[in-house]
């Protein structure tokens, strides 16, 4: 299947399939963390709209990600039976309706539940991976998966800086402050309703083409045997050490998503638009962050295969959690956007090398391998959220023990072991790989 891959990441190439997919993908995923955090930023006005305590705050954080964990699985399994090309369509269009009337919310139920629903969109992370891993070459496909999830992370930063913006606007048009929040949040509704039905239009499910036609001229099972393969990744350690060690990471993203604005506001007593800003910061990391964990792991292969994506990954997930403790410690202002900076590399590094590694785990249940492994990003976010709706515990306090359970959950990394054939088989792909990215380009 190599000679129908991308070779290499050309990203000023709209045209070929794989190359579409890789700039529809992302910029989808970016308007989907749009939709998931845009109440976020939005917080202190929700909390004093709605009188929200701090455990009901804590539980609809919880609930923001809990249900994704669900939906990961299963849009794994879906994205095997009938192509990430519809599964991302219909999760968009669904997607998009509880993001547009969180704004009927008028109590902490209503508001719990409007969360929980727009949790969802959370899935939409494991199509985007499953996608450029079909679409992109062993040689490149780290450097792709990370790419487009990074900077499709990317609106998680973005959203912290815009949505007070958004706000500000409808203030300026004679709004109240309840109104506004309300209005606020349609603006990124509307925009998955367009993603939904333009990801349907500009995108194939393969470079061959899409999963029904490839199926009627025969180039693929009629029926695919999706539960035997969703079978052999949950019987896989490995795919369970990737579980844990995604919910170090993308975990610690999600939670700092959720709590980054509050932390500062309460902490450093900044105002809404201020912390939005500060908060953003660490989003914005994934322009380049994420990315520069496929490009080191695809670097890393170069010189010892898929053990060395793996030994990276170990050690950048130890550099996180170091990270985190000193974040946790900083009480003046620039030095704690410093250490939040400086740790959000290493958690968006992670981020990376971990979905370098999922594309080798298992080819032929690549779906439901994204889809466990994304979920337990979503499962650590969950875990993490409990620790900061108890009473008793700052903030600061469970940054700081959650730099030690990161540090932890890096000895996971010397579980994910592959077979002397699995590596020998993945270096002839990949040396093929880079034999045909060295050649001339054809304009």
């Amino acid at each position: 299947m190599i000679p129908n891959k991308a070779v290499r990441l050309n990203l000023f190439d709209f045209k070929s399939v794989p190359m579409r997919a890789f700039h529809t993908t992302w910029f989808a995923f970016f308007l989907c963390f749009f939709g998931w955090f845009g109440i976020a930023p939005l917080m202190p006005l929700v909390r004093e709209d709605l009188g929200l305590t701090k455990i009901q705050i804590g539980n609809t954080m919880i609930a923001s990600v809990a249900i994704t964990i669900a939906v990961r699985l299963v849009i794994g399994w879906l994205c095997d039976k009938i192509g990430p090309r519809r599964s991302y369509s219909g999760l968009l269009i669904l997607g998009s309706i509880p993001v547009m009337t969180i704004g009927l919310s008028h109590d902490y139920q209503t508001f719990f539940w409007f969360r929980l629903a727009i949790g969802a969109i959370g899935a939409s992370f494991v199509i985007t991976q499953y996608h450029t891993s079909v679409m992109f070459a062993p040689n490149c496909v780290g450097t792709a998966n990370a790419t487009a999830a990074g900077w499709g992370n990317l609106g998680g930063g973005v959203t912290q800086m815009m949505m007070p913006l958004i706000l500000a606007v409808f203030l300026h048009l004679g709004m109240s402050e309840s109104l506004g929040w309300r209005l606020s949040m349609v603006i990124p509704g509307v925009a998955l309703l367009i993603m939904g039905i333009l990801y349907y239009r500009l995108t194939k499910d393969y470079p061959e083409g899409n999963l029904r036609e490839l199926k009627a001229r025969g180039l693929v099972p009629q029926k695919t045997k999706t539960r035997g393969s969703f079978l052999a990744a949950i019987k896989d350690h490995r795919v369970w050490a990737l579980f844990v060690i995604y919910g170090a990471c993308f975990g610690i993203e999600l939670t700092i998503d959720n709590i980054a604005a509050l932390y500062f506001t309460d902490t450093f007593h900044l105002s809404i638009g201020q912390a939005g800003l500060v908060a953003g910061l660490f989003g914005l990391m994934n322009i380049f962050a994420r990315a520069l964990g496929g490009i080191i792991s695809d670097r890393c292969a170069i010189k010892a295969g898929l053990r060395g994506r793996v030994i990276f990954l170990g050690t950048v997930l130890l550099l996180e959690g170091l990270g985190l403790m000193f974040f946790s410690k900083m009480t003046i202002l620039p030095l704690a956007i410093i250490a939040m900076m400086t740790t959000g590399l290493f958690v968006k590094m992670a981020n990376g090398a971990t979905y370098s590694v999922v594309p080798f785990v298992n080819k032929k249940a690549l779906g439901a391998v994204a889809g466990i492994v994304g979920a337990g990003g979503n499962v650590g976010a969950v875990l993490f959220g409990f620790l900061f709706r108890m009473e008793d515990l700052s903030y600061s306090m469970v940054l700081f023990y959650l730099g030690w359970i990161v540090i932890a959950c890096s000895a996971f990394s010397l579980m994910v072991k592959f077979s002397p054939e699995v590596e020998k088989e993945v270096k002839t792909e990949f040396d093929a790989a880079r034999a045909r990215q060295l050649e001339p380009q054809i304009v």
